[in-house]
């Protein structure tokens, strides 16, 4: 990578701005911070001495009322002058009328008195000022001191602070880089592993740290979406591999009877027969081709549907209708309770789908003088409509429930072993897809050695009056809903 290309990706990198905005955080907190540290060291200073002023001012004012000598006064004046030269400290004393009595050695020109105000801290030029009227003895006291030595010990502070602000400014970034990368390389073993993956390989995982983090927080819902994704690519192979096995039986069977109906001399009848069983595998072949057409738009699981007023009661007595006759045939008893005046909104053809498919399978597995009922009832408790086919065949295992709406499984298809029974595994996973999409629930319950009940339950929103069925149906019996 040249140096100019490497150079700007580094800089548009997030460790880089974070350690930008670490390092501007920093510099700023601690340049503010020591502002405001030498700022109040200044006038901590400056409080220090006018306390001191006071304290003197006081002293001066006490020795003056209790009449001391003046020559005593001025000799304690001038010792502490002398003793206070590096502070330039001074005294003077002086009439009301502006005569003046005494003035120490470092006491400052005249002209800087008159802007000290009576018993309040004052700084004129380099000067901090303090007088105060002693009106008993007609005497005015000032004191006060340089202001240099505050002023040189600050100047010091500001260098200091300066060196500081500089040792931040060199430190801030780099340890900013340390922490950015470290905050960071989380997100450099997200993107490493994202780039790693293949969709033949999915099985690599972030790692949690434990900290439980944002990132940590991250890593796992990464985690997740590996998982997903990787159960869908599973479920496609699956469903593939399922495809070609589904389909290569009815194919075969085609193959089969075009290669005898090729071998040598038939009858005409013999050719009917071969006609005939390749008619019925072409249907076989057709319907799963179909079903699995219909699948394939239910990759997501939500099947898309245009909704449009349909007559659910109507739907439900042409599927009896329908299934009467076989019912009759296979001596199975078709009950039906009073079905209610039902539109819903829906796709048609998918919801017609639904009630052949269940009327289908319960017919198909329930044994001669066996039962079949069906029921279309609204639950105003929780506002839905119930549609439940119930028959009194064999049961399924409770192992297999939680898998009979998987696509291609037949684990309860060797119940009875009736070879009528053969199916191709997928009615009940369109079913499925078909509610979902009309954002109902289909649900089962079984016992075995008592039946199986499949109901389905869709929204109520929407559905209105419509005219009563006949329901005079061959093979049925209705009865009155309880």
């Amino acid at each position: 990578m040249p140096f100019a290309q490497s150079k700007k990706s580094i800089t548009r990198s997030l460790r880089f701005r974070l350690m930008i905005w670490n390092a501007a955080v920093v510099v700023v907190t601690a340049s503010v911070t020591l502002i405001a540290l030498r700022e109040g060291v200044r006038i901590t200073l400056i409080r220090e001495l006018d306390q001191l002023l006071q304290e003197d001012l006081r002293e001066i004012e006490i020795a003056l009322r209790e009449h001391e000598e003046t020559n005593t006064l001025h000799e304690q004046l001038d010792r502490k002058d002398a003793g206070h030269a590096q502070h330039k400290w001074f005294a003077s004393l002086a009439s009301t009328d502006g005569a003046v009595r005494y003035q120490s050695k470092h006491a400052p020109p005249s002209k800087v008195w008159v802007n000290a105000i009576n018993a309040s801290a004052r700084t004129v030029d380099e000067w901090r000022l303090l007088a105060q009227d002693v009106t008993a003895e007609d005497m005015v006291i000032r004191v006060g001191a340089s202001l240099n030595s505050i002023n040189a010990d600050v100047a010091r502070l500001d260098r200091l602070v300066a060196l500081a602000v500089g040792g931040v400014l060199l430190i801030a970034p780099l340890c900013g880089y340390w922490l950015a990368g470290r905050a960071t390389r989380p997100l450099a073993q997200i993107i490493e592993t994202t780039s790693g993956l293949r969709p033949s390989q999915l099985d690599e995982r972030l790692e949690n740290r434990g900290t439980g983090d944002e990132l940590d927080q991250l890593s796992e819902a990464f985690n997740r979406l590996l998982d997903r994704i990787g159960n869908y690519l599973q479920e496609r192979r699956d469903f593939l591999a399922n495809s070609a096995h589904e389909l290569r039986t009815p194919l075969a069977a085609i193959r089969s009877s075009i290669e005898v109906a090729l071998d040598g001399g038939r009858t005409n009848e013999e050719y009917q027969d071969l006609l005939a069983e390749i008619i019925d595998e072409s249907a076989s072949l057709e319907l799963l081709v179909n079903q699995l057409l219909l699948l394939s738009e239910t990759e997501t699981e939500r099947l898309k549907v245009d909704k449009q007023q349909v007559d659910l009661s109507n739907l439900v007595e042409k599927a009896l209708d329908m299934f009467g006759g076989v019912a009759e045939f296979r001596e199975i008893q078709l009950v039906c309770t009073a079905l209610p005046a039902i539109v819903v909104y829906g796709n048609e053809q998918h919801l017609r789908q639904v009630i052949y498919n269940l009327l289908d399978n319960a017919l198909k597995f329930t044994p001669s003088n066996g039962r079949v009922a069906v029921q279309l009832t609204i639950d105003s408790q929780e506002d839905v409509i119930v549609f439940a086919v119930r028959d009194s065949g064999p049961g399924i295992p409770r192992d297999e429930l939680p898998h009979v709406f998987d696509r291609f499984f037949q684990g309860y298809r060797p119940r009875t072993g009736s070879a009528e029974q053969r199916g191709t595994g997928l009615g009940l996973s369109i079913c499925q897809a078909i509610v979902r999409a009309h954002d109902g629930r289909i649900d089962v319950d079984s016992t075995l050695g008592e039946g199986t009940c499949f109901t389905v339950r869709l929204p109520r929103g929407g559905c209105r009056d419509a005219p009563a069925p006949s329901a005079k149906v061959s093979g049925l019996t209705m009865q009155t809903a309880t």
